[in-house]
């Protein structure tokens, strides 16, 4: 018989598991993009820098566009032989795929081999991410206390400010302690080799867990699902509810973090003029804060529901991203530029971004049903990242220079956050006590 305190015991086990996940995900994802500009000139042909940047972009374009096609195989194997079997496969393949990026040949030393094989790691990487997020999600909520799911699973939400923090710090130390030619010669290495000590831990710290009680469960009623993605798209409810986490929940939150967190960064350099360390050391302000702000509202929908936290982050999104930037515009290009009311406005777009994450890893599980689980959480919460996050610095940047207005890009973000705002007001449930056995 399991006593309190043993199951206080997995309960750390599995938070700590699930963290270094998320975080190695997170940390590899901004290392490849941060370094895409040195793999233009590592792995392509030199002799059309511009045609070589682009190439690299649309490699790591392509981890994004696989990302659902991930979440399908592994969401599915989930559901058919367990959430720790695949909990532990995904993060083996996506952190051995980010350490053998750091041991690639260049194109001057084998040629077109070199972009063929750094096409392949990033596509293994983007399955991997595809159904570790989901993966990670399930196999947390299943395992949290009753009545403490919201503040239980928002940890996970923290790791991936951290890990893009983790990866942007260490890049700019090597940067600095490295000449340009030795950082171009082998110190981009550095990061996607350094990978492999989180994925020691990760490995180390999953191989120890145990199958969650939800899915043991299943098995032992003879209750698994055998093609759980045909059954998922059989159930018009479990149909309805992937729509809803697309475009409403997963949406919201994806939306919400490329404003908050990312295109705030590119608007103060870019628009403003700021010094990019200025810009960047503003930003980061909010990031430390958004820690403390997470976790109280996963607090707080455990207090009042995951429903009323989630409207009052789509709501308030969508009021304030326009703004925000306006006042960033104004604060920003004054003669003497008022850097306090700059981080007060970057501060209120972090509220609506806590109000989404701070939920959110709970609720994506407590939609579905324990059978379908892992794939109904996995799928729709990839393509919406991929398909409607990962859009959005090309259409902002798009709607931008189209309308010859940097103001006009953010459009994209506000009218997409005011239709997940409306779809949560007429289809959002109340999901905070819903048993997950069920």
């Amino acid at each position: 018989m399991t006593t309190p305190e043993s199951q206080k015991a997995i309960q750390k086990k599995v938070v700590i598991a699930a963290c270094f996940g998320t975080f190695l995900e997170w940390y590899d994802f901004l290392t490849f993009a941060s370094l895409a500009i040195y793999f233009s000139v590592l792995f392509f042909p030199a002799d059309d820098p511009v045609a070589a940047l682009l190439a690299s972009l649309g490699t790591f374009g392509v981890g994004m566009i696989v990302r659902p096609l991930g979440a399908a195989i592994f969401g599915s194997l989930g559901d058919r032989h367990g959430r720790r079997t695949i909990f532990l496969v995904t993060i083996i393949v996506m952190g051995v795929s980010t350490v053998l990026v750091g041991l690639l040949p260049t194109y001057e030393q084998v040629g077109l081999l070199a972009p063929a094989l750094l096409l392949i790691l990033r596509m293994l990487q983007g399955l991997s991410v595809g159904g570790e997020i989901g993966g990670a999600a399930v196999y947390l909520t299943e395992h949290a206390p009753e009545g403490k799911r919201g503040l239980y699973t928002s940890v996970l939400q923290l790791m991936g400010p951290l890990g893009m923090m983790a990866s942007t710090i260490q890049i700019i130390i090597l940067q600095q302690l490295l000449s340009e030619p030795d950082f171009k010669a082998w110190g981009w290495r550095i990061p996607f080799l350094l990978s492999a000590i989180l994925l020691a831990i990760s490995i180390k710290s999953r191989m120890n867990l145990h199958e969650s009680p939800v899915f043991s469960h299943l098995r032992e009623k003879n209750a698994l699902a055998k093609t759980p993605l045909r059954e998922c798209f059989r159930d018009r409810k479990t149909v309805g509810r992937m729509a809803l986490l697309f475009f409403c929940v997963s949406a919201g939150g994806s939306l919400l973090f490329f404003s908050a967190q990312v295109y705030t960064t590119v608007f103060l350099k870019t628009v403003v003029n700021m010094p990019a360390a200025q810009a960047s050391s503003l930003v980061l302000i909010t990031t430390v804060a958004l820690f403390p702000a997470t976790l109280f509202c996963g607090w707080l929908s455990d207090k009042i529901g995951r429903r009323p936290v989630l409207l009052a982050g789509l709501i308030s999104g969508a009021i304030a991203i326009f703004p925000v930037f306006q006042g960033l515009l104004h604060y920003g290009t004054l003669a003497t530029p008022d850097t306090t009311m700059i981080v007060i406005l970057l501060l209120i777009l972090v509220v609506p971004l806590a109000c989404i994450t701070g939920p959110q890893t709970a609720t994506l599980p407590e939609l579905f049903p324990a059978r379908t689980r892992y794939t109904a959480v996995a799928l729709p919460h990839n393509l919406s990242a991929g398909w409607i996050g990962g859009m959005s610095p090309f259409m902002v940047t798009w709607l931008g220079v189209h309308f010859n207005n940097p103001m006009a890009g953010l459009w994209y973000p506000t009218g997409l956050l005011i239709l997940a705002a409306i779809i949560g007001v007429f289809f959002l449930p109340e999901v905070r006590n819903r048993p997950l056995d069920q």
